[in-house]
């Protein structure tokens, strides 16, 4: 179980970095992660580096039994690289051209920063590549976090590029931008810039696919550097570290080239029970069609960054932690190891905080979770039992959340949590699937907000509903293709035969508008419930009615459904519902398909299960305020942490966690 942080000794003098040593020992620290922001250490000029303190690091790393997660340092370049090239800063939509002093100031179509930056990686490679502390490589850093978009004139040479790659012709690309809308018709391919400032709404599909291209630029940029690496150290893993669920990058796509997924993850601490960074790690373990990863970054107290930063209590990063291990976590690092003194993050939390040593309260906690993870080996590798699918589709976020909407609230990961939300109260395991993955393994399939749908998409889903399975949509779903056209037929033509219905008109709500809806046919979820943000007009093609708008001039029209279509059912949501209704309605669903939680336990208290083979791990993490206990079902049960046997009950005290294994 990987336990350690981000380490930046060059910011520090050597003699501090022996305390380092053993300060990690002591708590339990066995990867580090270096490099990070360190290109102007390594290269004072273009053809001038310096290695000996990185050397004389990893041999430190190595002497002390801690991993090195070599970075490739190209996150943040010099200021010798902007001065000799300005054209390798980025360039905004306005035109004008970011400045050097802060970090991730490139251009990932740059020539210059990507010649430079894969000479670095070339010598790190063939330099470090068999000395015993190295572990990991670590490309770059949080791609896109600052700069998702450039609109420079060589961005806009590769765009032209990348459209002949996708389009062949003009003619294909007029087509699937539907070009003779506006005159935008296109008769050179330099005739073609990129949607930056224009005077109204760009056209959506060249927008859509600018989004696309912006995100295979970074992954070219990323794979260049990757290329080398495999090269060199081809047994090595090779990553770069994800945000969660981060807009700017196709991370499917990105995780097809990457040998584990990490990621780092920030929730805001009073936030209470903590669904958003749940489902975050649920869908970082979906990359890799549930693949164990590593959370790369977290914080140990408070980050700098928010507008306020409030701490996070005492045992709320532990708990954290453990949520991250039970959703498939095979890792648990920080931002940072010690904390800074100067320097725009100087007031970010650390690992080691500004008193330097072993005596505050972070660095006990911190000990206390890295000599804990030692006991867990057993689970490394283990997998995260799910049988419930949501389909994530970044292309899909892309295109509903481009301007000229009929409503622009509607939010794609807002939409998809408020399903979620429900599913972890239920403590129902949930993988993130593409809309074109083998659906086959699930009971229940989600797909909020399926704006766009694909070819094949509509032929997936039907083949697995038909095979029995069942699968619940939201409304705005089956609008357009892949190039954000609409299809045609009434909505949501591709999948009307599915739902069972057709959706005659849409009635996006102003803000404060609200509606009801009167719901009959779902047992203990029936009754009244408030609505707001969007009604659909819905007519019936063989579908049910489950629940009615209550007024406006379609009062009485249907506002929930289900339909049977095959072996299996479909239900269609027409509007936002509050949350007592979405816990309703999927309880009623997964208590029809058979799905229950592996424990009975209070509200607030989380889940989860890992298996590794014939072993089976139950993670049970309260979340409130006060002791809890939760009644075992009936045999003996190992808890990993204690070490103590347990039979008939657990009790778990606030912000406690426990890791059972029943016994044979």
């Amino acid at each position: 179980m990987f336990y350690g942080g981000d380490y930046n000794p060059e910011q520090w003098p050597e003699e501090v970095w022996l305390e380092d040593m053993r300060l990690m020992k002591k708590a339990g620290v066995n990867i580090v992660s270096i490099g990070i922001f360190s290109w102007a250490a390594l290269q004072p000029g273009p053809q001038t580096y310096d290695f000996a303190w990185m050397d004389r690091l990893m041999d430190l790393l190595a002497a002390n039994g801690i991993m090195a997660d070599l970075a490739t340092a190209t996150a943040s370049p010099p200021a010798w690289l902007a001065k000799l090239h300005p054209e390798s800063l980025p360039v905004d939509e306005n035109g004008a051209r970011y400045m050097q002093g802060s970090r991730q100031h490139y251009c990932p179509n740059s020539k210059a920063f990507r010649l430079y930056g894969q000479q670095l990686v070339r010598k790190l490679a063939e330099r470090y590549k068999d000395h015993p502390a190295l572990a990991m490589w670590h490309i770059n850093n949080e791609y896109a976090c600052h700069i998702s978009r450039c609109y420079c004139d060589e961005c806009s040479l590769e765009f032209r590029v990348w459209l002949q790659k996708r389009y062949g012709t003009l003619d294909v690309l007029n087509s699937s931008w539907g070009t003779n809308f506006w005159s935008q018709k296109y008769y050179g391919w330099d005739e073609i810039g990129l949607p930056g400032k224009t005077p109204t709404y760009a056209n959506p599909g060249q927008q859509l696919d600018y989004m696309r291209f912006m995100s295979d630029s970074l992954l070219d940029a990323y794979l260049g550097e990757h290329r080398i690496l495999k090269e060199i150290t081809p047994e090595l893993p090779i990553m770069t570290n994800f945000m969660g669920a981060f807009k700017p990058l196709d991370q499917f796509e990105w995780a097809k080239h990457m040998d584990v997924v990490t990621w780092d993850s920030y929730p805001e601490p009073t936030s209470g029970i903590p669904v958003f960074a749940a489902m975050q790690h649920d869908l970082m373990r979906s990359l890799k069609g549930g693949q164990p990863f590593i959370l790369m970054e977290q914080v140990t107290s408070q980050v700098n960054w928010r507008q306020h930063n409030p701490l996070k209590r005492p045992g709320v990063m532990r708990l954290w932690s453990y949520q991250t291990i039970a959703r498939g976590g095979d890792g648990v690092m920080f931002f940072q190891w010690r904390q800074s003194w100067a320097g725009a993050e100087k007031f970010h939390g650390a690992m080691v905080t500004h008193t330097g040593d072993e005596n505050s309260r972070i660095y006990r906690e911190v000990e206390q979770l890295g000599n804990e993870l030692k006991l867990l080996d057993a689970i490394v590798d283990a997998r995260v039992e799910s049988k419930v699918a949501i389909l994530f589709d970044w292309h899909n976020w892309w295109a509903l959340e481009l301007d000229s909407k009929p409503n622009r609230d509607v939010l794609y990961v807002e939409q998809i949590r408020q399903y979620y939300q429900a599913l972890f109260k239920s403590n129902v395991g949930v993988d993130f699937v593409q809309p074109n993955a083998d659906l086959s393994g699930y009971k229940l399939v989600l797909a909020p907000a399926m704006y766009m749908v694909g070819d094949g998409v509509a032929d997936n889903l039907e083949a697995y509903v038909q095979a029995g399975g069942t699968l619940l949509t939201t409304f705005f779903s089956g609008i357009v293709d892949e190039n954000d056209r609409i299809h045609l037929g009434g909505y949501p033509a591709p999948l009307r035969k599915l739902l069972g219905l057709c959706v005659e008109e849409f009635d996006p709500m102003l803000p404060g508008q609200t509606n009801a809806i009167n719901v009959e046919g779902l047992g203990e979820a029936d009754g009244e419930y408030s609505c707001n943000l969007w009604a659909d007009l819905i007519r019936l093609e063989g579908a049910v009615s489950l629940g009615s708008f209550k007024t406006d001039f379609f009062a009485g029209s249907p506002a929930v459904t289900v339909n049977n279509f095959g072996q299996g059912k479909t239900y269609y949501v027409g509007t936002q519902v509050e949350e007592s209704f979405i816990d309703g309605l999927l309880g009623h669903i997964i208590g029809d398909v058979g799905l229950t939680a592996p424990l009975d336990v209070p509200a607030g208290v989380e889940l989860s299960v890992r298996t590794n083979g014939d072993r089976r791990f139950i993670f049970v993490l309260n979340h409130l305020a006060e002791t809890v206990d939760v009644q075992l079902p009936e045999g003996a049960f190992i808890e990993l942490l204690g070490g103590s046997t347990l039979r008939d009950k657990l009790q778990l005290e606030p912000n406690g966690v426990a890791i059972l294994h029943k016994q044979d």
